[in-house]
Parts: structure tokens; C-alpha cells; sequence
């Protein structure tokens, strides 16, 4: 594939609007409104937020560009068949692979469960451009930087390899637990119990945002980067409402857990 400098334009461009997107989302999910999903769906601004699709198929709609979307761009960069970007790219597919056609479908959900259709559609377009961002990264020339096998030994690398790993591990974990509260035909929420739970009230986010902290450094980018940005600025104001809830309709909920980072925050 030939990479002109208008992709490599394009590429500066969507990174850094990932970049300013992350700050003007945050300040919206943490201040004006909640994004009206799972436990929030009764919030004042549901309806912002449109009709509802079944739930299971919205979280294929919103991952599937992560994983497919990803493996395509990927696929068309020169350097694809690589051995350091094929590592890097199997990381990736990991997390999204699981994440959009295994986890879905492991959702214990009531019947005629549903997510607001602007949740997936806004997720699917923002995920195709996340997997732009970081695809070309590993395998377009001109954009992608010489992942040469050396790269497997430098100390940036092991350490983000390192991360993603952990945080992968505390991400499943913490999700398994969450789908275990409850028994087939139950609805409802429970409060964690055990584990990192007893620490903080969102180990699944404090495990996803390992994960792609552990990507950016292991693939040392501002791409890379920009992604760890975009998901804080997702999930911190979403960890910061799922702590709120619990504690208005639970009085007995921990007083000691924090939100996302044990013992600090």
C-alpha cells in the first residue's frame, strides 16, 4: 500500500482530535450529563440519549469496529506481517476480539434489556477512528515507527506488555464477578463483594484503563496516547457516577471503598 502524505495528515489530524474530543467529553459526562446506559438509564437526560436496542447487539455494534475495523487498517499497512507489529496487533485483538463477540453474549440481562441507540452509533464511529489512529501506527509506512525485533527487548515494551497483561487480568476478573451477582432470570444490582471490590467501587475501569496505558507505552505513540485519553475520559466520570448510585441506593454500601484507584481516588 502506498501511504501518501495526505494519510499521514489525516493521521496527526485524528489523533489530535482525539485529544480535544477527550477533554470536551469528560467535562460533558462529568458536569452537564451521564451517558444514559446500564444503571443510569432513569437519568433526567435519558432522553437525549434516543430509543433503546437490545442491549447484547449494542455492545457488538459498539466493539465490533475494534476489533474488525482494526484487523482491516491493520491489514492494509505494508509492515503488517511484521513480527513485532504482528505481536502488538495480537494484544489488541486480545481485549476487542473478547470484547466484542464473547463478552456480549456472556451479559446477564433481563428480557427486552435495551441501550439507547446514540450510545453504539456514537461508539461505533468514535471506535473505527481509535483503530485508524492506532492500526497505522504498527504496519503504514510513513506513519508507523520501525517496530524492529529488538523492540520485544526494550524496557518500554516489557514494561507496557507488562501493564496490558495486568490490567487485562483485573479487567475479566472484575467483569466475571460483576456477571456472577446475578443468577439466571435475576435483574437488579447487588453490591460487589471480595477482591479489589473491598478497594474501590470500578476495578473493570481501573482494569481497562491499565490496559491501554500498558498499549501506549508499549507502543511508546501519540496515538497510543490519545486512546488513553479518549477512555479516561469516558470512564473516570462514568466510575465517578457508578459510586454515587451505589451509595444513594445502598446505606449500607462500604464508606471505605474509594472510586477507581485504591487508596487514593
Amino acid at each position: 500500500m502506498n501511504t501518501d502524505l495526505s494519510a499521514v495528515q489525516w493521521h496527526q489530524y485524528t489523533v489530535l482530535g482525539y485529544f480535544i474530543a477527550a477533554l470536551f467529553v469528560f467535562l460533558v459526562l462529568q458536569f452537564v450529563m451521564k451517558a444514559a446506559y446500564g444503571r443510569h438509564k432513569g437519568e433526567k437526560t435519558a432522553w437525549f440519549w434516543g430509543p433503546g436496542v437490545p442491549t447484547r447487539w449494542a455492545w457488538v455494534i459498539m466493539e465490533a469496529p475494534s476489533s474488525l475495523g482494526f484487523a482491516l487498517i491493520f491489514f492494509l499497512g505494508t509492515e503488517a506481517l511484521n513480527a513485532v507489529p504482528l505481536l502488538l496487533f495480537a494484544l489488541w485483538q486480545a481485549h476487542y476480539f473478547q470484547r466484542s463477540f464473547i463478552f456480549p453474549f456472556r451479559l446477564r440481562t433481563k428480557p427486552g434489556d435495551t441501550t439507547p441507540l446514540l450510545v453504539p452509533v456514537l461508539a461505533f464511529t468514535t471506535n473505527l477512528g481509535v483503530s485508524f489512529a492506532n492500526a497505522a501506527i504498527l504496519s503504514w509506512p510513513g506513519i508507523s515507527r520501525p517496530y524492529e525485533l529488538g523492540w520485544l527487548a526494550d524496557p518500554r515494551f516489557l514494561l507496557g506488555a507488562a501493564l496490558f497483561a495486568g490490567g487485562y487480568y483485573v479487567n475479566r476478573r472484575a467483569d466475571a464477578m460483576l456477571a456472577a451477582l446475578r443468577k439466571p432470570g435475576e435483574s437488579g444490582y447487588k453490591i460487589p463483594r471480595g477482591w479489589l471490590y473491598e478497594k474501590i467501587t470500578c476495578p473493570n475501569y481501573l482494569g481497562e484503563l491499565m490496559i491501554w496505558s500498558g498499549w501506549a507505552i508499549a507502543t511508546w505513540s501519540l496515538a497510543g496516547l490519545s486512546f488513553v485519553a479518549w477512555t479516561a475520559a469516558n470512564l473516570v466520570p462514568r466510575a465517578y457516577a457508578n459510586h454515587r448510585w451505589y451509595r444513594e441506593k445502598f446505606p449500607d454500601y462500604p464508606p471505605q471503598r474509594k472510586i477507581l484507584i485504591p487508596g487514593v481516588l
